[in-house]
């Protein structure tokens, strides 16, 4: 695969490396068409379960955004693929996203950023929504009747929560109660008969993303002159 770039001046998809806090990680980048005009970065399901940056959600949720105008970043968690470091239950990942999200900003200077996640990387999302700071935060899946849920606080943006009522791995009927105990929940898309994995289910995903964001008040932005 090609070399990935991301400057102001262009951007090119492909793979680059990025300094870890445990070491080099992973990582992709998908391009939209013309001038970026906002960054993003998707973060991965659980890794001890199979979840890695080429997972059909992550991918899925990369091209939308990226569609939408947004250079967005994926990368592997410690110790998938080529990342180096141990698994560290959330914590360790929520602290590479945020290096993450700060090389999409040194990237690409005055832009807004969206933080997406699906399952457990929309836990870990959450977990670094307050250092990261997103214009604008995704969550697909969250296992929040997984994880102690004082680990996480209602993100100070807009947020869009996507959720499979059939989903087979989270409970969600508990997951739509604790997200509707938020003050102010999130914007809330359901998706009937959708299960965890969004098998078959693809499309409807990135549609609603699409406007979900839209509706959640995340808008991109002219890159800057």
């Amino acid at each position: 695969m090609a070399e990935a770039t991301l400057t102001p001046a262009g951007c090119a998809s492909g793979g680059l490396t990025l300094a870890g806090a445990a070491g080099p990680l992973e990582a992709l980048l998908d391009c939209p068409e013309g001038a970026p005009r906002a960054v993003a970065l998707v973060l991965h399901p659980h890794p001890l379960y199979g979840g890695t940056m080429r997972n059909k959600v992550a991918h899925t949720l990369a091209r939308t955004l990226a569609g939408l105008g947004a250079a967005t970043l994926r990368f592997n968690f410690r110790g998938v693929g080529a990342s180096a470091g141990p698994h560290d239950h959330g914590r360790g990942e929520a602290e590479d996203a945020a290096r993450a999200a700060a090389w999409l900003r040194a990237a690409l200077p005055g832009r807004p950023l969206w933080l997406a996640g699906f399952s457990f990387g929309a836990w870990v999302a959450l977990r670094a929504a307050p250092v990261v700071r997103p214009d604008c935060l995704v969550t697909v899946a969250p296992p929040a009747d997984r994880y102690d849920q004082a680990e996480v606080t209602r993100p100070d943006c807009p947020w869009l929560l996507v959720q499979g009522d059939a989903d087979e791995v989270v409970d969600a009927a508990a997951v739509l109660r604790w997200a509707r105990r938020m003050m102010p929940p999130p914007h809330i898309v359901r998706l009937p008969g959708t299960g965890h994995f969004f098998d078959r289910r693809l499309v409807a995903l990135a549609a609603a993303v699409r406007e979900g964001l839209a509706a959640a008040g995340c808008a991109t932005q002219a890159p800057a002159r």
